[in-house]
């Protein structure tokens, strides 16, 4: 991808609109540890992940979590930080390199599939690691919440995002990346 203004604006765009999707939608999924919510903000960088390859999905994450960290998130701090890149990078880069190589719906299901799995199990690993760290709590605490907490609640997360980011992402590439005008339209391929 070349970074001409046009196309760091429209990075610019996904960071600002995953900031915003965070600020406004974010709720507990299970009541045993109301600290993991769910939030859409994964959409938009999953959206430029997918139009502009993995190593943008990581900039974009980089960039929204520590834009995020600084405001809407400010409570989870580094902490915060450091799990949202681990957790958004995975996702990003699994789902938008095998989008890569089958630029197809098929491909984008299975990418967005990939990335939610391989997302869930690095998030297992992290939260095992990191959050005693950070938590000040051991790492039996910790691993009693992997399988029945923590793993689901990425999945959740991850799964629900994907599967927006699948019915949308055509449209959305459609006039914002590629710039076609409303009322414009292409033949249709079997392309995502």
């Amino acid at each position: 991808m070349k970074f001409t203004t046009k196309n760091l604006v429209i990075m610019a765009f996904f960071v600002a609109l995953s900031v915003a999707l965070l600020y406004i939608i974010h709720f507990p999924i299970f009541p045993a540890a109301p600290f993991l919510e769910y939030d859409p903000a994964d959409i938009p960088i999953l959206i430029g992940g997918f139009a502009f390859g993995p190593v943008v999905g990581i900039i974009l994450t980089v960039v929204a979590s520590g834009i995020q960290a600084l405001t809407v998130s400010a409570h989870s701090g580094v902490y915060g930080f450091i799990m949202h890149v681990i957790a958004t990078s995975t996702l990003v880069v699994v789902a938008s390199v095998i989008y890569r190589i089958k630029h197809t719906r098929v491909g984008a299901v299975i990418g967005l599939v990939s990335g939610t799995i391989a997302m869930g199990l690095v998030m297992m690993l992290a939260n095992h690691f990191i959050t005693p760290l950070f938590m000040g709590v051991s790492a039996d605490v910790v691993d009693a919440m992997l399988l029945p907490v923590i793993l689901p609640f990425n999945l959740i997360k991850a799964g629900g995002n994907s599967l927006i980011t699948f019915f949308v992402y055509k449209a959305v590439s459609k006039y914002i990346v590629h710039g076609e005008r409303l009322g414009r339209g292409k033949s249709s391929t079997s392309k995502a």
